[in-house]
């Protein structure tokens, strides 16, 4: 490896351990302790006071941190703050669902579940299970679901980081084609012919953008994806309902529910 390269490589490493550093420091801020000090963060890491210095100094000068009122203590940033409240904003999603989905799944007698976006897909975050039913198919809460499954491609149809779905979607045309229908009707499908289980999508948006999904989980007989089915009505529904009470109805496509 010429110099050169080596030095590119010695500038990632320092890059990502400084980024691991710096989410060290702000993770030591609790409710219990809103103030921290270089000293109390040197001891509490096993860093020496003037790396630890170095590392304030450069998370005051993002936002991400501030100087406390006596000079000598360090707070949370507002960019920090801020951060922080648009994360809080998205996951009132989590605490408005359940009553939707219990509602959903009442109706039409299937599994319903809601997934977040993770680091590379949607993970599950809440379901529902029709209890009526002897045999349930239902998804694991906490399963991150693969790039060509119903959720995921409703993601990836209204995520706002379009390069992140080119990355997602390089090399698969099929998906992507699949994926531009779905930004045009906000609803997807997919079957798994294996084990035969199906499953329908739709987008859950707040002011900001997608922020969820919802599905329905059947299998071929209960839940047919390649016709009509009141499940996918109520699904539609149900997304719109919840959009509605975070703010985000403007986000879906024009005609949403009458074109379903």
């Amino acid at each position: 490896m010429d110099e050169s390269a080596q030095r590119g490589v010695e500038g990632t490493s320092s890059d990502i351990q400084a980024v691991t550093r710096a989410s060290q420091i702000l993770a030591l801020f609790r409710p219990d302790r809103p103030h921290l000090t270089v000293a109390a963060a040197a001891t509490e890491l096993g860093l020496n006071r003037t790396t630890t210095h170095r590392y304030f100094t450069s998370l005051v000068s993002s936002g991400l941190l501030e100087r406390g009122r006596d000079g000598t203590s360090f707070v949370p940033g507002g960019l920090l703050v801020q951060l922080g409240t648009f994360a809080l904003g998205r996951r009132a999603v989590v605490d408005l669902a359940p009553a939707h989905l219990a509602r959903l799944s009442r109706e039409i007698r299937l599994s319903s579940a809601l997934s977040l976006w993770g680091s590379t897909g949607p993970v599950v975050t809440r379901v529902e299970e029709d209890s009526t039913n002897t045999v349930v198919v239902s998804v694991r809460v906490g399963h991150q679901l693969p790039v060509d499954s119903a959720q995921s491609q409703v993601f990836l149809a209204f995520m706002a980081d379009r390069s992140k779905v080119d990355q997602l979607l390089d090399g698969n045309g099929e998906l992507r084609e699949r994926v531009e229908r779905v930004r045009l009707t906000g609803m997807a499908s997919t079957h798994i012919a294996e084990s035969d289980i199906t499953a329908l999508g739709a987008p859950v948006f707040d002011e900001a953008g997608i922020c969820a999904t919802i599905a329905v989980i059947g299998t071929a007989r209960t839940l047919p994806v390649h016709e009509p089915h009141a499940a996918g009505r109520a699904l539609l529904e149900t997304a719109f309902a919840l959009s509605k009470e975070l703010g985000g109805e403007r986000h879906y496509p024009q005609g949403f529910l009458e074109t379903h």
